[in-house]
């Protein structure tokens, strides 16, 4: 399971398509009128204004730069349920950006974004369940929130899935998601799904992939082939 974080603060993309007057004027880089656009329908509660606004204010887009009136934007665009806005606050809190680090409050908002459907923090919170950072260890909420990710096109989720099924002894799961990674061109996935149709004594299957697996060169796929004698299930 990979170590890292994805951070991509969605607000840089998402919130500044929010008004399309102001999105005007920050493509013809009117960077002033378009912080003064966002500003006024901020203030009359356009979440997703509030969440551009936040950022015109980390950055010192159109406006002197300000972290603090930056992170009151963008909390209010979290607290009045914008998934963006809530994403990116959780990942702030993982990361230390702009705050200081609190992985609880990371997982707080992250679980609120994954819950409305949000992919990157499905995909994040994941990793928080796998490694037991700012909640308790539990790789099976870890496998759930992968597949969520995954079965919507979330590529990092679709890479990782398989994987921790299989660590969960779900080998069913396992070897759907890991012949499609196979199937993509990761050629990890040969070996991993050898050693699973190894498990259920589907030898054949296991020949196939461990084949597959030899081509590239991986010593373990050797191993398993004199092991199990797969040459006669070719």
């Amino acid at each position: 399971m990979p170590q890292r974080i994805i951070i991509l603060l969605l607000f840089a993309y998402l919130s500044l398509n929010a008004n399309e007057e102001a999105l005007t004027a920050y493509k013809h880089k009117e960077y002033k009128k378009a912080f003064l656009l966002y500003e006024k329908a901020a203030k009359k509660g356009d979440v997703l204004s509030q969440n551009a606004l936040s950022y015109l204010y980390f950055n010192g887009v159109g406006t002197t730069k300000d972290t603090n009136k930056g992170l009151q934007w963008l909390k209010r665009s979290a607290n009045s349920k914008d998934a963006s806005a809530e994403y990116d606050l959780g990942i702030f809190y993982l990361q230390g950006i702009n705050v200081k680090k609190n992985p609880k409050k990371a997982a707080l908002w992250l679980t609120k974004s994954a819950q409305q459907g949000n992919l990157d923090a499905q995909y994040n919170l994941a990793l928080m369940y796998y490694q037991g950072d700012g909640v308790d260890i539990n790789v099976t909420k870890c496998a759930h929130l992968l597949e969520s990710a995954a079965n919507k096109g979330h590529k990092k989720a679709k890479e990782n899935v398989g994987r921790i099924y299989m660590q969960l002894i779900n080998f069913n799961k396992a070897s759907y998601w890991l012949e499609r990674n196979a199937n993509e061109g990761d050629t990890q996935a040969y070996y991993l799904l050898a050693e699973i149709y190894v498990s259920k004594e589907d030898f054949k299957k296991a020949a196939y992939w461990a084949k597959k697996a030899i081509s590239n060169n991986n010593p373990d796929a050797k191993k398993l082939w004199t092991e199990y004698n797969l040459e006669k299930y070719q």
